[in-house]
């Protein structure tokens, strides 16, 4: 059985399953109660599960992401919704120096079972205050898990498994994806933490994304599929751990590969990934790795610099085509 629902739902349908499953789940953060989740992914929620499972905090994300980094090393399965990731750099020395740090630093007799979720990247004319990437931040730190699907199928999936996995996991939206629809089971379900999906099957060139970027990437397979040239489409899914094996073996069929991301180009997930891909399939490679990254400014709010900023669907047609010859 399938239901057409959109991402937004797919996320709450993972908290409520969830919380439904354990009572040790429960939802902190700014306004994911009395006003539903500012994104709505928590609506209705506090009605069913009332004010001791979800809760709103003051605007202060250092504060609640610490008591949710004490309750879960306590026993307690917290997820902390972040409003915007941008505003996890409030909570930034909770979650580098105790949330991810806590189990080597106990010898293993902590474990921290938290998952941190919001919107991640830009939306539409927010500024660069509103705007950031995080996952190649993060990303640095051993000890924190990093998420980031791109559809409702994998958001629950992922969503679900990261509620029961016993470490810190970032679990990253994006805003202007929330209302994007698909058809998921209605049955229980998980995807897998550190598998890539492969979206499309080809043969003539690998190309990488994560998140909203997979959807840019989805019209660029299209449009060169028109032209008979088949290209490999590769969702990471999981930034950390990253499946390398997926993406090596895909290089040694395609022998060429280009990298999309919306962060920024310098020390990014696209600059990672390129170094494996060389360090495992140098000898397969029959043209140098090529990104696709927004570019080194803040990102401006002005629409037209917008969008000359982020990876568009010309750009990303021009790697390929640069790649391919």
């Amino acid at each position: 059985m399938k239901q057409e629902i959109e991402l937004r739902e797919a996320i709450r349908q993972a908290i409520d399953e969830e919380m439904e499953k354990d009572s040790r789940v429960f939802v902190m953060g700014e306004e994911v109660a009395e006003y539903n989740g500012a994104y709505k992914v928590t609506k209705g929620l506090l009605d069913k599960w009332g004010p001791k499972r979800v809760i709103d905090t003051p605007i202060a994300e250092n504060g609640f992401a610490g008591l949710c980094i004490g309750a879960a090393m306590t026993g307690l399965r917290p997820i902390v919704e972040f409003m915007s990731f941008n505003f996890s750099f409030v909570a930034f020395d909770q979650i580098i120096s105790n949330a991810c740090k806590m189990h080597y630093m106990s010898g293993g007799r902590f474990s921290v079972p938290l998952v941190l979720r919001g919107p991640n990247g830009a939306a539409a004319q927010v500024s660069c205050q509103h705007s950031h990437c995080v996952e190649a931040l993060y990303g640095n730190f051993p000890g924190l898990i990093v998420l980031a699907p791109s559809n409702p199928y994998d958001a629950k999936g992922l969503l679900k498994s990261a509620i029961l996995n016993n470490n810190p996991v970032l679990f990253l939206e994006n805003e202007l994806d929330y209302g994007r629809k698909m058809a998921i089971p209605k049955e229980e379900y998980f995807v897998p933490i550190g598998k890539a999906a492969i979206c499309h099957e080809g043969d003539a060139l690998t190309l990488i994304t994560h998140s909203r970027m997979v959807h840019l990437c989805e019209e660029a397979v299209a449009f060169f599929a028109k032209k008979n040239i088949a290209i490999e489409l590769i969702d990471l899914r999981t930034i950390k751990p990253l499946d390398t094996q997926t993406l090596v073996a895909s290089l040694r069929k395609t022998h060429r590969a280009v990298v999309v991301e919306e962060g920024h180009i310098f020390a990014g997930v696209g600059a990672e990934v390129g170094f494996l891909l060389q360090e495992h399939c140098f000898d397969h490679l029959d043209a140098p790795v090529q990104r696709v990254c927004q570019k080194e400014t803040p990102l401006p709010y002005s629409r037209p610099l917008e969008k000359e900023s982020i990876p568009t669907l010309e750009r990303i047609c021009a790697a390929i085509e640069e790649t391919l010859r």
